[in-house]
C-alpha cells in the first residue's frame, strides 16, 4: 500500500488537506482508527452531548489527577471517528482574534500572522448570515465549510446580548469579522440542519475525486530511514503493515496523539524516549510540551418562567424533535443551541478579549445531566489565555497504551485571579434589567460563594475542560530548540514529515479551536503542494479605542 501523501487522522485538518491534495490530482491515503460517522447521534446538531460521551466515537482520554483542582481527573474527549473531533464537538465556529495570529508570527511562526491566515479562513468558508448583519467582505462565500447561525427564537438569546449592552459592553454583529469584542449571535458549523463536520465538508468531496483512500487502521509509528519519513507502521485487522509514502507523511492526529506518535517514532525529549527504550531519531524537547487548554465553568441561573429548553427534557419531546429532524432536518434538532456569544476583556490594559461566553437557554452539563432545579439557563465562561502549561508524555513504548496527559490547570496564580473575574463579570451580566423577567436565583456556583476563597473552592470543584487542547508540537523558527515544526509545519530534524493540527499552535487562540484547526489544514496543504501562500490581506481588525484605560 502506498501513496504520494499519507495523512494520519481523518479529523479537522486531515480532511481539509486530503481535499486540497486530491483536488490537485495527488494520491492520498488517510489512516483513521475510528469508524463511520453515519447515524443521528453525530449528524443531528442538538444531540451533541451523545457522541462526546460514547467510547465508540471517542478515544476516552482523561487527564492525570490535576493537583490544583483537588486531584480530579478531567475528561479529554478526542474524536475517534471519520471527521475526528469535528464529528463530536459542539460545532461552535470561532476563527480566533487577529492578535492571536500576530502573536504566533512574533513567536517565530513567520507567515502565520492574521494578514497571512485571513485569506485561508475566507477560502474555507461558505458563510450564511441569515440576514443577521455582519460584513461579508470579511467572510468567505464559496468554501467547503458551511457556517450558519441558529434562529435565536428563544427570548433568552436576545436577553443575553441586551444584558451585555446594558452592562456597558460592545455589541458585535459578527465576532468572526472585523470586531470580535462584544456580545452577539454565535456561529455554528451546521448546514441544512446537519452537523457540517470536516468529513461532510471536505472528506466526502475528496473521496469523489478517486484520489483519496481511507484505511481503517491504528497508526503505531512513523517509519524513518536515514533521517527521512518513508511510511507509517499500522495495526490493521490484527496485522502489522507499513503504508508507504512516496513524498510525505503528515500527522494530523490531534494535540494528544500527534506528539504521542512522534515520540513512539523516536522524535521527542531524548531522556524521556531513552527511559522507554525508544531509539532517538531527533532529540526535540518540545514534543508533548506546551500543552494548553481552555478551562471553563457554567454559571447557572434558575429561571422564573418555563421558557427554557428544559420543557423538551423528556422522552416524548426528545422523540418528537428527533422525528422532525430525521424527516425534515428542521426544528430544535437542527441547532447546537449555542446561539448567542460574548467576548470581553477582563480589565483595562488588555488590548483584546480574554474572556469568552457561550450562552445556553438550559442548565445542563456536558455529560447531558440537567440541573436538578429544572428550568434554568447558563453561560459557560473562563479565561482565554491561561498561563498554565502541561505536557503529553508516553506511558510506555506500547502504542496501545494511552499517553499521560497532564494539563497542570490553574498552576499559575494569575489564572485564579482571571477566573474569579470571569465569575463576577458573568453575575453582573445576569443582574442586568434584560434578565429581570427571567432570573429566579443562581444555581451554580450559588449565591453563598462570594469571597475569593469561596470562589476558588467553586472553581476547584466545578471547572471543566472546554475540550480545546493544543500546542504540543509547537511551530517556531527552525533554530528554536523548543519548536517541533518550522513555519511550513515540517518536523525539525526529519525529512518528509509534517504535523498539521492544533498541536502546532504556538499559543491557544481566542475561542473554540475547530476553525483554526481546519485553517491549519488549508494552509499546510499549500505548503505540501509547493504553492505560494495566498496573498496577504490588509483588513484592519477593530480594537477598543480606550483599551488602555477602560475594561469596557
Amino acid at each position: 500500500m502506498k501513496a504520494e501523501f499519507i495523512i494520519v487522522g481523518a479529523g479537522s485538518a486531515g480532511c481539509a488537506m486530503a481535499y486540497r491534495l486530491a483536488q490537485a490530482g495527488r494520491k492520498v491515503i488517510v489512516i483513521e482508527h475510528g469508524g463511520t460517522d453515519a447515524g443521528p447521534f453525530i449528524q443531528m446538531p442538538a444531540a451533541l452531548s451523545y457522541p462526546m460521551n460514547m467510547r465508540m466515537y471517542d478515544w476516552g482520554y482523561k487527564s492525570e489527577p490535576e493537583p490544583h483542582l483537588g486531584g480530579r481527573r478531567l475528561a479529554c474527549p478526542r474524536g475517534k471517528v471519520i471527521g475526528g473531533s469535528s464529528s463530536i464537538n459542539g460545532m461552535v465556529y470561532v476563527r480566533g482574534h487577529a492578535m492571536d495570529f500576530d502573536h504566533w508570527d512574533e513567536q517565530g511562526a513567520r507567515g502565520w500572522a492574521y494578514a497571512d491566515v485571513l485569506p485561508y479562513f475566507k477560502r474555507m468558508e461558505s458563510w450564511h448570515d441569515s440576514g443577521h448583519g455582519g460584513d461579508s467582505s470579511w467572510r468567505g462565500s464559496d468554501g467547503p465549510l458551511h457556517v450558519s447561525r441558529g434562529p435565536r427564537a428563544n427570548p433568552l438569546y436576545r436577553a443575553f446580548v441586551e444584558a451585555g449592552r446594558q452592562a456597558g459592553y460592545q455589541v458585535t454583529d459578527d465576532y468572526n469579522g472585523e470586531k470580535q469584542e462584544g456580545f452577539g449571535p454565535m456561529e455554528q458549523t451546521v448546514w441544512q440542519g446537519r452537523r457540517w463536520s470536516a468529513a461532510n465538508a471536505y472528506l466526502r468531496p475528496a473521496q469523489r475525486t478517486g484520489n483519496v483512500q481511507i484505511v481503517r487502521a491504528f497508526a503505531q509509528r512513523v517509519v524513518i530511514s536515514e533521517g527521512r519519513a518513508t511510511g507509517v507502521e499500522v495495526l490493521r485487522k490484527g496485522r502489522r503493515e507499513v503504508i508507504e509514502a512516496e513524498r510525505e507523511v503528515v500527522l494530523a492526529a490531534s494535540s494528544i496523539n500527534s506528539p504521542k506518535l512522534l515520540m513512539l517514532s523516536g522524535i521527542g525529549p531524548g531522556a524521556h524516549l531513552a527511559e522507554h527504550g525508544i531509539e532517538i531519531v531527533a532529540d526535540r524537547p518540545g514534543v508533548g510540551a506546551n500543552l494548553q487548554d481552555h478551562l471553563e465553568m457554567y454559571i447557572q441561573m434558575a429561571a422564573s418562567q418555563p421558557i427554557t429548553l428544559y420543557k423538551h427534557w423528556n422522552l416524548l419531546s426528545k422523540a418528537a424533535i428527533g422525528a422532525q429532524w430525521l424527516f425534515l432536518k428542521r426544528g430544535m434538532g437542527a441547532s447546537n443551541q449555542f446561539e448567542s456569544a460574548g467576548f470581553i476583556r477582563s480589565k483595562a490594559g488588555i488590548p483584546y478579549p480574554d474572556i469568552q461566553f457561550h450562552f445556553l437557554p438550559l442548565a445542563v452539563r456536558y455529560d447531558g445531566q440537567a440541573a436538578a432545579e429544572g428550568h434554568g439557563f447558563q453561560a459557560h465562561t473562563g479565561p482565554m489565555r491561561s498561563r498554565s502549561r502541561g505536557a503529553v508524555t508516553l506511558r510506555s513504548a506500547n502504542p496501545a497504551d494511552d499517553p499521560v496527559i497532564r494539563f497542570n490547570y490553574m498552576s499559575h496564580p494569575e489564572d485564579w485571579d482571571e477566573f474569579r473575574t470571569c465569575i463576577r463579570l458573568t453575575r453582573e451580566i445576569f443582574a442586568q434589567d434584560a434578565f429581570q423577567p427571567f432570573v429566579k436565583h443562581e444555581i451554580q456556583p450559588g449565591e453563598a460563594f462570594q469571597t475569593d476563597a469561596e470562589l476558588d473552592d467553586a472553581i476547584r470543584e466545578h471547572a471543566e475542560s472546554a475540550y480545546h487542547p493544543c500546542g504540543t508540537c509547537r511551530m517556531g523558527r527552525a533554530d528554536d530548540r523548543n519548536a517541533v515544526v518550522d513555519p511550513e509545519a515540517r518536523v525539525i530534524g526529519v525529512e518528509g514529515l509534517r504535523v498539521a493540527d492544533s498541536s502546532i499552535f504556538p499559543r491557544i487562540t481566542n475561542g473554540n479551536l475547530n476553525a483554526p484547526s481546519i485553517m491549519v489544514g488549508e494552509k499546510v496543504s499549500d505548503h505540501l503542494l509547493g504553492l505560494d501562500p495566498l496573498a496577504r490581506a490588509n483588513d484592519e481588525p477593530w480594537v477598543h479605542p480606550e483599551w488602555k484605560t477602560s475594561q469596557r
